[in-house]
């Protein structure tokens, strides 16, 4: 492992990442809101940072392995996450603390869409506008972003990559070259993002709400310019847009890579991690539209709207609203929020822990039951037509132990800060599963939360979008020895 090669890299990023300021500082100049000198300033900080770091160590070049994968990747989204925060620390009226900006900025790059904010629609264009860029960059990745440049630039990025892209299928790669892999997501991710635009405007948006809820659409993130969310337009229309945008953006991007490439659609139906989502989804709208039809909550097509809506948004972990469901009735509050610890599909821009390893934690669980009625049958797991190797299989368990204990960790560290039971746990499984919206004294935004749980609540969105052992490997001793 060689520090100034890591060094080199991240300076490297931190330089790229720099240029994404320029947007918000076109949008400054274009509204008149006064907030270019902000951006000009933390964009001058970030170039300047990555340039110490990159030109001493500018020679240093090294075939990357996975052990400095997992490094650069978790390095990177910490410093990224602390540079995003900048402009949102010197905005004048409008500045942050630097917890709040913190938290802010991790919660738009991890799509969790968590926010410390209130009076969003008073907020500067930039300031709006930056928020939603944050979650689009943070929705594929920059990391894969720059696995499609740095190449060009001397460094390997398999490892990157393999980090980066979530589920526990993630080594297979659509091309092969890992370069034009890379690519491949990002044209598709900009060409659903484009699409998007073009629908909300259609639907009634006009164009800067437009292209900053169609990248939080496509990012699944839940950020919106406005306080009331989707609901701030009382538009079917654009709900309906918003779930199929949702729901598209759920699903695998190896499943709409061949859709591109076969010009076909018919791989959505025969995947096995799809079909679940589907049903899951269906499943879901049909019981929560029938409980607000019986508690009379809604009137009939108001309520199937409101529930199609909800359950999509929570369930994909977007966290979009056009209602408030913590008030709803009975199990309901709970349910939709329990949803979102499925999250997405791998390879999705969804958080939770990935509806393939819901699916083979139940098979295997169904195994273990056959295994009782039929002790010396060999009973192996399978997804489709595909046998999982036993690897495969430990690791989602592995990966199930590390999920529910760190969530228990966190979950009494933020009570120990004062937070209610309710609030405790609903804001960590937000945090950990890139959520956003929570229950209890959460449940309208996180600004009143103490500062040492907004820490942890930062640590729980870092562990969600790197998927836990991405982080969790750097602290075992075997790691750091040669």
């Amino acid at each position: 492992m060689s520090l100034r090669m890591i060094l080199r890299i991240l300076g490297l990023l931190l330089m790229m990442f720099s240029l994404t300021m320029a947007p918000p500082i076109l949008i400054s100049l274009l509204f008149g809101d006064g907030m270019w000198d902000a951006f000009v300033v933390a964009l001058t900080i970030t170039v300047v940072t990555g340039a110490m770091m990159y030109l001493p160590n500018r020679h240093a070049r090294k075939e990357l392995r996975t052990r400095d994968g997992f490094l650069i990747a978790a390095l990177f989204w910490s410093v990224l996450g602390l540079f995003g925060a900048l402009p949102l620390m010197l905005t004048g009226a409008s500045a942050l603390s630097p917890t709040d900006a913190v938290f802010e900025s991790f919660s738009g790059l991890t799509t969790t869409g968590a926010t410390v904010i209130t009076g969003i629609d008073l907020l500067p264009e930039a300031i709006l506008y930056y928020r939603q860029q944050l979650q689009w960059l943070g929705g594929m990745g920059i990391v894969v972003l720059a696995v499609a440049i740095l190449p060009t630039l001397g460094v390997g990025g398999m490892a990157l990559y393999r980090t980066e892209i979530p589920g526990p299928l993630k080594d297979s790669k659509l091309t092969p070259r890992i370069t034009e892999t890379a690519k491949a997501l990002w044209y598709i991710y900009a060409t659903l993002t484009v699409t998007c635009m073009l629908a909300y405007m259609a639907a009634g948006m006009n164009w800067f709400d437009a292209l900053g809820h169609s990248f939080s659409t496509v990012a699944i993130g839940g950020f919106s310019t406005h306080d009331a969310s989707i609901g701030y337009y009382d538009s079917a229309a654009i709900e309906l847009v918003c779930v199929f945008f949702l729901f598209i953006s759920a699903m695998s991007y190896s499943l709409h890579f061949l859709a591109w490439r076969q010009r076909s659609v018919a791989h959505y139906f025969q995947d096995p991690e799809a079909r679940f989502l589907m049903l899951f989804l269906a499943g879901l709208v049909t019981i929560t539209a029938i409980s607000l039809w019986l508690t009379e909550i809604y009137e009939t097509t108001l309520g199937l709207r409101h529930a199609l809506f909800e359950v999509v948004s929570i369930a994909t972990t977007a966290g979009f609203a056009v209602a408030d469901f913590s008030i709803w009735p009975g199990a309901l509050p709970f349910l939709l929020f329990v949803t979102a610890f499925v999250g997405g599909c791998s390879g999705s821009t969804g958080g939770g822990m990935k509806v393939i390893r819901i699916i083979l934690i139940l098979k295997q669980g169904m195994r273990e039951v056959m295994r009782l009625i039929h002790p010396n049958a060999v009973i192996t797991v399978k997804i489709g037509k595909v046998s999982v190797p036993d690897g495969i299989a430990q690791a989602v368990w592995g990966f199930f132990s590390a999920y529910v204990m760190l969530f228990f960790l966190m979950l009494v560290g933020v009570m120990a800060t004062g937070a209610d039971q309710v609030t405790a746990w609903s804001t960590v499984g937000s945090a950990l599963n890139n959520l956003g919206p929570a229950l209890g004294e959460a449940s309208a935004h996180y600004g009143d939360m103490p500062m040492l749980a907004k820490w942890i609540l930062v640590l729980a969105m870092l562990l969600g979008r790197l998927e836990i052992f991405t982080v969790l490997v750097l602290f075992t001793p075997a790691f750091w020895r040669k």
